[in-house]
């Protein structure tokens, strides 16, 4: 009997993908967060240098500190997660932190107490990061380990989409001002915690947890899975490119600021917005499924040059339609990046270690954005905004580069 033809949703075996409980209830719950998240996102930065008076590099600070102490927080909790063999509790806390403090924002009265806000706002997505995504690794056979990332990746930019929706349904039919809006937030935030702790399930170590492809032996015994040494020398041959990248890759509030200064309405914004999350949405299944069929590394750095072609366009833009054609672009960057970079770090590290490795992974990248969002917003207000631009795009060259030559077997690349 001939073998059967795998298509696009099956395995070399004609194993069908199909996502598990685990998949399907940590999607909804990003979709939730992320609508909560990106109700206010987009209206923050023009809340900030608007409303508040702070300036361009104060953005940068704010955003880039935020995410260097999730970053940090998802090192600790990863490595926890590892050591007590639990992934949930560390989830449903850091999932109920972010949700209870985000609306915050409605009453913040300077930007010194949005810094605070948004401080502790990423300690919630710090505590929960990298054990969600051990769990999900684990809950996922290694053949479609890529699509089960971007799945979840898409459902979270789809949750991005429907904030913004609701932020602008609230400014032009409801007339609210932005200070009610935020407090809108804590509604889809609510949902996603009652989600995570009715729907989210434990996943014991087993066969399906431990199958990982071409990835070093278990550490051994007494060795402290915490640390760096821990882990094989691959993986952070794959970090370095991250860093570099990362470096360059400052706030996405930057890019809402770039949009308004070329004429883009402030009523529009959240649509700008929702354009963005909208494309990040459509490619992140598809690119995933891509990544576990033609190997990681192909659209990482397929990602980080287009990335670094949007940045340059940005650099040059002088229209309003030029900001909305390169958002809808530079929603093609997450679709072939984020669930191929996720799916990498699962491949290169056995189960036991997973929850490290992505916390050192989420650190990396988070404790970088903070350097990248400050340097970035000075060079603006020193240098205008194209100069900005045109530094994030030489970064992204440099690092699609590096990743080009960085030693994988095979099917790590």
């Amino acid at each position: 009997m001939s073998a059967i033809p795998p298509d696009r949703n099956t395995n070399a075996t004609g194993v069908r993908w199909t996502p598990t409980r685990n998949v399907l209830a940590l999607a909804a719950v990003s979709f939730l967060t992320d609508a909560s998240s990106e109700i206010i996102a987009p209206l923050l930065p023009l809340f900030l240098v608007g409303t508040l008076g702070a300036t361009v590099s104060m953005v940068g600070v704010i955003e880039g500190g935020a995410e260097a102490v999730a970053s940090l927080l998802k090192l600790a909790s990863g490595w926890w997660s590892d050591r007590v063999s639990r992934r949930k509790p560390l989830i449903v806390a850091g999932y109920t932190i972010a949700s209870l403090v985000r609306p915050l924002v409605a009453i913040a009265q300077s930007a010194s107490q949005v810094l605070a806000i948004r401080l502790v706002d990423r300690v919630g997505k710090g505590i929960r990061g990298a054990p969600r995504d051990a769990l999900l690794a684990a809950s996922t056979p290694a053949e479609f380990r890529g699509r089960a990332f971007g799945f979840h990746r898409a459902a979270d930019h789809a949750g991005a989409v429907v904030g913004p929706l609701i932020a602008l349904a609230c400014l032009q039919w409801l007339g609210m001002p932005v200070r009610q809006v935020f407090w809108v937030a804590a509604i889809p935030g609510a949902l996603a915690v009652m989600v995570a702790i009715a729907f989210v399930r434990e996943e014991r170590r087993g066969p399906l947890a431990v199958r990982v492809v071409a990835a070093p032996a278990d550490p051994k015994p007494g060795t402290d899975v915490g640390t760096p040494t821990a882990l094989p020398p691959s993986f952070w041959l794959a970090m370095l490119p991250i860093l570099v990248f990362t470096l360059g890759n400052s706030t996405d509030a930057f890019l809402l600021l770039r949009a308004s200064q070329l004429g883009v309405p402030t009523a529009l914004i959240p649509l700008v917005w929702v354009l963005l999350h909208l494309v990040k949405s459509a490619s992140s299944t598809p690119a995933g499924a891509l990544s576990d069929r033609v190997g990681r590394r192909p659209l990482i750095v397929a990602g980080w040059g287009l990335y670094a072609a949007v940045y340059a366009g940005f650099s040059l833009a002088t229209d309003p339609w030029h900001a909305w054609a390169l958002f809808g672009v530079y929603g093609v960057v997450f679709g072939l990046t984020e669930g191929a970079e996720k799916a990498l770090v699962a491949d290169l590290v056995p189960a036991p270690r997973r929850g490290t490795a992505f916390g050192w992974y989420q650190a990396t990248v988070g404790v970088a954005a903070l350097p990248a969002s400050i340097t970035f917003g000075v060079v603006w207000d020193t240098f205008g905004s194209p100069t900005a631009f045109g530094m994030g795009a030489a970064l992204a060259v440099v690092a699609a580069v590096v990743m080009s030559f960085v030693a994988l077997t095979p099917r790590q690349a």
